[in-house]
């Protein structure tokens, strides 16, 4: 029979019910780490472990200059091919997307999570049906360590109405980086097709990239960020991921090795998620990753943005143009809104 650790039950009521999240301790003057957030040192980096910071790997970069010229389109597909297969994860440049718009948008989601508690608390909840809430992780249990993170999640951005939800102070700068995103989305559903062998527009008639959500994450200076961390490492479970970070932190997992993630000026992160490793019959990766809390004298904040179908009973398997007597299925089909289920964001 398990025993319930009762103080620690005690501890995360009492965490979640100030509705204030991580920034919340810090604004308060935690100095020590709260239990709730310690995780076993098994899952964390080990001192002498180098993270990747010697290693001569690195996530590739992709650089979408010239994109629509013939020769240059074969040469970014075979690059962003290479990348999905090999890494899962690789870094777009020249996508589209101006400096000043993705440098406001960090701003104004910073400047949201740096609000008084009470001028937030009204967004906090666990009701993860709301098209906008505010929280700090998805789940709290006494069996899983908290991560040092909290969390502004806006949902279904395809809908122009869902934007007017979102706090003000980071709600034009957010509708605008997203005219961009869909742009950038619409431009790698081709550059994707391509890459198997496909017609331009195969993923865009499967749906695969028309949802998009944020999960604006920001990361508070931590009072010992060597015993905790700021994202347990996972995989993402929908098509695909666009990311946004303004420092360092970000690991992927690289042939059994954790591979350190910097931003690069202008970039913007790609990661391959599971729902695309499923349809590509393993073809393309859907890697782990992680985020570590260096110890700076500066919070971290990142945009995730989602990307999947908007039809959530829709099933989706390995697709038939890329199964063969030598290469048969691995993957059964599964329902979309099933398998997203399984992840609070």
């Amino acid at each position: 029979m398990a025993v319930v650790d009762c103080e620690l039950e005690k501890e995360l009521k009492q965490f979640d019910e100030t509705k204030a999240g991580v920034k919340g301790l810090v604004d308060a003057g935690v100095t020590k780490l709260p239990r709730m957030f310690r995780h076993p040192p098994e899952t964390l980096p080990s001192p002498n472990q180098n993270n990747g910071l010697d290693s001569n790997l690195q996530v590739p970069v992709i650089d979408l200059k010239d994109v629509d010229i013939c020769d240059r389109r074969k040469e970014i597909i075979n690059d962003l091919r290479k990348a999905a297969e090999e890494w899962g994860f690789f870094q777009i440049v020249n996508h589209g997307i101006p400096i000043a718009v993705m440098d406001e948008v960090l701003k104004g989601v910073r400047g949201f999570h740096e609000l008084p508690q009470e001028a937030k608390e009204e967004w906090y909840s666990r009701d993860f049906k709301k098209k906008v809430n505010f929280f700090s992780n998805g789940e709290l249990k006494v069996s899983t360590p908290a991560d040092w993170r909290d969390t502004l999640s806006c949902k279904v951005l395809e809908d122009e109405c869902n934007f007017e939800a979102i706090p003000e102070v980071c709600r034009e700068q957010i509708r605008e980086y997203m005219k961009y995103i869909v742009k950038v989305q619409e431009k790698l559903s081709k550059l994707f097709s391509e890459a198997l062998g496909l017609d331009s527009d195969y993923l865009e008639n499967l749906r695969c990239f028309k949802s998009r959500s944020l999960a604006c994450h920001y990361y508070p200076v931590c009072p010992d960020p060597h015993l905790t961390l700021g994202g347990t490492r996972h995989s993402d479970l929908g098509f695909l991921t666009l990311l946004l970070q303004d420092s360092s932190g970000l690991q992927v997992l690289h042939d059994n090795v954790w591979i350190d993630v910097p931003p690069v000026e202008g970039a913007l992160l790609t990661n391959l998620a599971d729902m695309l490793q499923i349809v590509t019959n393993g073809k393309f990766k859907s890697v782990e990753h992680r985020v570590l809390m260096p110890a700076t004298l500066e919070p971290r904040t990142s945009i995730a943005c989602f990307v999947g179908t908007d039809d959530l009973q829709k099933p989706y398997g390995p697709i038939k143009e890329l199964i063969s007597e030598d290469n048969p299925a691995i993957y059964k089909e599964v329902l979309f809104g099933e398998y997203m289920n399984r992840y609070k964001l």
